[in-house]
């Protein structure tokens, strides 16, 4: 068996959530908008789960647009409105192809990837109707001050109204790698907008979500039958919401003791592989990361070279957000926090997981520390 680290691109599906799903794809197939018992029980289920996913995330179930994933919901918070966009460097590759659509502000970050709720405010402008900050770096998994920002943009918009000017100003956030990990209960982030993803709690892909608050007017981009509140059409995907809801509820009720865990092993492999290359380079803030993240370069030497040795070696870990490495480019997060060519291109993501234990910790650092050694003999020759 592998040891796979690379749970920040995708994570197994879990068998209590597989369990769950599975009546929907046989017995219980019914289309929820037909008008027969079967199909009104297959209803019920799926605004049960609805209401099950609001509910984890202190929301109501109205305020919940389940969508085909997280760039889905992303794109749907950003066509719902018009104006300058203010986002950061660091962002996902869907939210900044959204803002590259509209008059938008990249704001920078320091070199650990946090973003200054300051410089934030500093970017909005009179015409700014959306922020957006991710709550966690995919890549080196930085944690950003979300209710600092959320704090900020309600002066905003009270100085707004103080002035006569009636534009909206909402917070969004694509919490989706933090999921599992940090607190999703939209009222304690402060957000207006919140985008989720089933992949990244051990639930199915292609299962997302957009939670907007009532004050939020979204404009529904995918038209016709109506459903999701006519927010967005096409027959509901019930086994993949039944099986969000039980992934998320499942990662809620164990994200205090997974954190700890995960934290540990983390750290014990940082240790291990810094002590071996005096030379590696963490990338991340040290306090504000991600349980499970561990960003690490090696300068001078080749990552692609490195993952396809380690991948030799039953080790499987990435170069990065798993868009960028499927086109062959540099990091643009990497760029943003100054490392320089020399050391990005040496980086690995290493992300943990809840199938990662000390065992998997021991085999990975000892492929890890083999492989980069070889790699160094081999340019030394």
């Amino acid at each position: 068996m592998s040891v796979y680290l690379d749970h920040a691109a995708a994570t197994p599906l879990d068998p209590a959530v597989l369990a769950a799903m599975q009546p929907y794809f046989s017995e219980a197939f019914y289309n929820p908008s037909s008008p027969y018992a079967p199909a009104v029980a297959v209803r019920r289920d799926y605004e049960a789960a609805k209401g099950a996913i609001a509910s984890t995330i202190g929301a109501k179930s109205g305020e919940i647009t389940m969508t085909a994933g997280a760039t889905e919901s992303i794109n749907l918070a950003f066509a719902s409105g018009g104006g300058h966009i203010v986002t950061t460097v660091i962002e996902h590759q869907s939210v900044l192809a959204a803002a590259a659509r509209a008059d938008h502000t990249l704001v920078d970050v320091d070199k650990n990837g946090r973003v200054d709720p300051a410089n934030i405010g500093a970017a909005i402008r009179p015409d700014t109707w959306l922020v957006s900050v991710a709550l966690a770096n995919n890549e080196i998994g930085t944690i950003q001050p979300l209710g600092k920002i959320a704090e900020i943009i309600k002066q905003i918009r009270d100085e707004r109204l103080a002035a006569g000017n009636t534009t909206p100003l909402y917070l969004h956030s694509d919490a989706s790698q933090g999921a599992g990990q940090l607190d999703m209960h939209v009222t304690r982030l402060g957000v207006d907008m919140l985008t989720l993803n089933a992949a990244k709690v051990y639930g199915p892909k292609q299962v997302g979500l957009l939670y907007a608050a009532r004050t939020v007017r979204l404009s529904p981009q995918i038209v016709g039958g109506g459903q999701e509140s006519g927010l967005r059409s096409g027959t509901e995907n019930v086994a993949g919401v039944i099986g969000f809801a039980k992934a998320l509820q499942q990662a809620d009720e164990h994200r205090h003791s997974e954190v700890m865990r995960l934290s540990k092993l983390r750290d014990d492999l940082q240790k291990r592989l810094t002590d071996a290359f005096e030379d590696a380079v963490i990338s991340g803030h040290h306090k504000y990361r991600l349980a499970g993240h561990l960003h690490i370069s090696f300068p001078g030497l080749d990552a692609e070279r490195l993952i396809f040795g380690l991948e030799a070696r039953d080790v499987l870990v990435a170069t990065g957000s798993a868009c960028a490495a499927n086109k062959g480019t540099r990091s643009h997060v990497l760029d943003a926090i100054g490392l320089e060519p020399s050391v990005a291109d040496g980086s690995l993501r290493i992300s943990l997981g809840k199938a990662t234990n000390q065992a998997a910790i021991d085999l990975a650092s000892e492929a890890i520390i083999a492989e980069v050694q070889r790699e160094k003999e081999r340019l030394a020759r």
